[in-house]
């Protein structure tokens, strides 16, 4: 049991940093906008959460502007795809 827990990321431990990386693994990269949509939170909590995730190199994000537009993409970062992967193994193997 304490090898599985062990394997668990305080990271994935908020459901918003959960939804976000969930989203970021089955798509290319995600918007700011529509990541606060799909996971229906303020500008201010989605924010703070992708500060968090930016934080441990689990994702990044890259800026363009959309007809003077801030436009920022994240995406999940070949770590962070790797930790979420061993954190969801972590928890299907707690379940079993």
């Amino acid at each position: 049991m304490k090898d599985i827990l062990k394997d668990l990321d305080k990271a994935f431990e908020n459901k918003v940093r959960l939804g976000i990386m969930s989203a970021l693994m089955v798509n290319e990269f995600m918007d700011f906008n529509t990541l606060k949509d799909l996971l229906d939170v303020t500008d201010g909590n989605l924010a703070s959460h992708l500060k968090s995730l930016e934080k441990t190199e689990y994702i990044t994000f890259k800026k363009e502007f959309n007809d003077r537009k801030p436009h920022t993409k994240y995406y999940a970062t070949e770590a962070g795809r790797m930790a979420f992967t061993k954190h969801l193994n972590a928890i299907e193997q707690l379940l079993k």
